[in-house]
């Protein structure tokens, strides 16, 4: 590996501001005052690509880089009014399907520019009587053509940085054949994904997932591998140079979560895992950063190898890949109306979120604060700290009775937050004119938008949109749930009133019904008297989302997710009857609350296991910690090993593992400065433990370490 280190010592922030994309694009715009939204939006976006200053670093053998949105040449003035204009036109965000997308690279390797090019000009003679379809066929002419441009630009600042003979010279050449051409060889292949990657980052475009690459890229490599043009070696080494260049925008003080999916079976279910998957892995454990965010499919049948390298991987520090099951995430998929092929195509975009590449519209979600709607029960729709929660009065705790009186009451309040959330939801995006916000660069790798004629969010996708509820704080609802059913109807140690009272002062003066609290079974120990509320926390969720549908008539999944704002969402939750204290976090993700599952990993995953995660659409997260020995010495591995086949054999659906000590990290929170380098696991992603908000990194610090199986 010669090529990694000289560029990561290249990556040094840029003089200037990154403003040019906004110069350039109100430099468009001047000149198509008047024009539909549409045409002059994908004009500024052609421009761009076109005058987009291509920069090759010294060491590149993956060209395009997102230094040139630097610059310290420019106008303050002009600045200032590019960004109002460009601010007046718009553009989508996340929550109006703007990006979290996988593209369908497949396809677009296979047909090139030249190809994609010629779909184009078949759609516009057949639509050639719809002018809608026209000005959106047009517009993906124009983007394309300024795409190849855009690659052209690159091969050209390749070849001046050559001497003729080195490396850059062959880069040069890949480039100069794909500006026209579908890619040839392996590196051609690559550096075109690349390129297309670059090209959503300059749009502002975040979290564009690189999908199936090891499916997708595998053709050309094991023709060059055949050829005798390519070792793995030299696979891994173009693959680190690629994954180097996802994360500049961190050494840059930015951000770019890419998902990466590795493994699985292929469309038509025979075994998907390959020698190009090897290489990925092997890529990123070389590279040592935090991205790109990595994730393995696992599967009945797969090699004993692929397990065992993930984990050996994982064990690094690095925290990735996420281990996903096929046995669940498929039939998830299923339950929508994809086909069985497009299902085992599965993907993630974001942090774990499935979805079917270039196939649906972009990704949404939010987060669906479920212990919020608990705790809204015993104050009449409202809640102690969030100010902005205003929900439904349930009625007098003291007419509440038996269980399922409370549990009808919660599942009320569960019914309004979702119908609350849903149509605040539809109705953000069912005022949005789509058309005026057209994708025509994002719909060239999405079927069937070029043969329809019509953008990716206007129906031009194969599928529509979905949506995800993350339903945050399963193991504080279920916690919560088994310590009324047993403090308050079993053992009558208080009434609900009285819990009230004790959860309003935050317990304080209320210290022995807090320990009988905390005493009552907790989620992740294999107690079915606390489980059983986990599975119906997953069940009944599905079912109230499952009713409901997105603009476009798509699904809306239910996750079981909340990246670090378990954290965020646990300072506005009131005290909780788990006996969690007021502004604690609320349980991470999926996981059981921190410090309760005391029975081990075993017990652990035995409850994990229990809920129905196939109507889990979306993904979970299970946040796993061991002690670094238990991934690095070979005998303890392959217990781990065992313990996850049987997890996801009963019915488990995700986890990712920490193995970074907690001496380490105590240490590194009280001396950052020796631990700039320190990579750990988050949520769904993972990043510099030094970097991380101070509450987060507590979080980490807390959860329960396993040294044994």
């Amino acid at each position: 590996m010669t090529h990694l280190p000289l560029l990561k010592n290249e990556l040094v922030r840029p003089a200037g501001d990154p403003v040019l994309c906004d110069l350039l694009r109100f430099r468009s715009f001047r000149k198509t005052y008047g024009q539909t939204p549409l045409t002059a939006k994908a004009h500024a976006l052609a421009y761009l690509l076109e005058y987009y200053p291509a920069s090759v670093y010294g060491n590149d053998r993956i060209i395009g880089s997102r230094r040139g949105c630097f610059t310290a040449d420019y106008d303050p003035a002009e600045l200032n009014r590019a960004r109002e204009i460009c601010g007046n036109y718009g553009s989508l965000h996340f929550g109006t399907n703007s990006d979290h997308f996988a593209p369908g690279y497949e396809t677009f390797l296979r047909d090139g520019i030249r190809g994609t090019r010629d779909r184009i000009d078949r759609s516009l003679e057949i639509h050639g009587d719809d002018s809608d379809k026209v000005e959106f066929l047009t517009a993906q002419r124009l983007v394309l053509d300024a795409f190849a441009v855009f690659i052209r630009r690159h091969a050209e600042a390749a070849r001046k940085a050559s001497d003729g003979s080195d490396d850059l010279a062959l880069a040069a050449q890949a480039l100069e054949n794909i500006a026209e051409n579908p890619p040839s060889s392996f590196r051609e292949a690559l550096n075109l994904v690349w390129l297309c990657h670059l090209a959503f980052l300059l749009q502002g475009k975040y979290a564009m997932a690189l999908g199936r690459i090891d499916q997708y890229l595998y053709p050309y490599f094991r023709h060059d591998m055949d050829a005798g043009i390519l070792t793995a070696e030299e696979a891994e080494d173009l693959l680190g140079c690629t994954f180097i260049k996802i994360g500049e925008s961190r050494y840059w003080g930015g951000d770019d979560v890419v998902n990466i999916c590795i493994g699985g079976v292929t469309p038509d279910g025979s075994e998907g895992i390959n020698e190009l998957t090897y290489c990925v892995l092997h890529a990123v454990r070389n590279c040592n950063i935090p991205g790109p965010n990595l994730s393995a499919r696992l599967h009945e049948g797969m090699p004993d190898r692929f397990l065992d390298e993930c984990l050996q991987v994982i064990g690094t520090g690095l925290g990735y890949p996420a281990l996903m099951n096929d046995r669940v995430n498929i039939p998830a998929l299923l339950r929508h109306g994809y086909s069985i092929e497009d299902a085992r195509d599965y993907c993630f975009v974001g942090c774990i979120e499935n979805f079917i590449p270039g196939k649906q519209p972009a990704w949404s979600d939010g987060r669906f604060n479920v212990p919020e709607f608990l705790e809204a029960v015993f104050y009449r729709g409202k809640t102690k700290l969030d100010p902005h929660y205003y929900g439904i009065d349930c009625g007098d705790l003291g007419e509440i009775r038996s269980m399922d009186e409370f549990m009808a009451a919660f599942e009320h309040q569960i019914d309004f937050a979702a119908a609350e959330y849903v149509s605040v939801f539809n109705n953000d995006n069912g005022r949005i004119n789509y058309r005026n916000y057209a994708e025509p660069f994002m719909s060239l790798f999405c079927d069937d938008c070029i043969g329809r004629g019509t953008d990716i969010n206007c129906g031009g996708a194969r599928y529509p949109s979905a949506h995800g509820a993350g339903c945050m704080g399963i193991a504080t609802v279920a916690d919560s749930l088994a310590a009324i059913e047993k403090v308050v109807f079993e053992e009558k140690h208080c009434t609900l009133t009285e819990l009230r009272d004790a959860m309003s002062a935050d317990f304080e003066g209320y210290e022995i019904l807090r320990q009988r609290l905390l005493a009552a079974p907790k989620y992740g120990n294999d107690d079915d008297f606390v489980d059983k509320y986990a599975v119906w926390y997953v069940k009944y969720l599905d079912r109230v989302f499952g009713k409901y549908r997105t603009r476009d008539n798509g699904p809306f999944y239910t996750a079981i997710a909340s990246n670090t704002q378990s954290v965020s969402a646990g300072f506005i939750t009131g005290a909780t009857p788990d006996g969690r204290h007021a502004k604690h976090p609320l349980s991470d993700a999926a996981s059981p609350t921190y410090g309760m599952d005391q029975n081990g990993p075993t017990a652990t995953f035995l409850s994990m296991a229990k809920p129905d995660y196939s109507l889990v659409s979306c993904g979970t997260v299970l946040n796993q910690k061991y002690t670094p020995d238990m991934l690095n010495d070979p005998v303890k591995r392959k217990a781990l090993t065992a313990a996850i086949k049987v997890y996801f054999a009963k019915g488990g659906q995700e986890v990712q593992i920490n193995c970074v000590s907690r001496e380490t990290l105590r240490d590194a929170m009280e001396h950052p400065e020796n631990y700039g380098s320190l990579v750990v696991r988050v949520s769904g992603f993972s990043a510099y433990f030094t970097k991380l908000d101070r509450s987060v990194q507590e979080d980490i610090l807390h959860r329960t370490e396993h040294d044994s199986i």
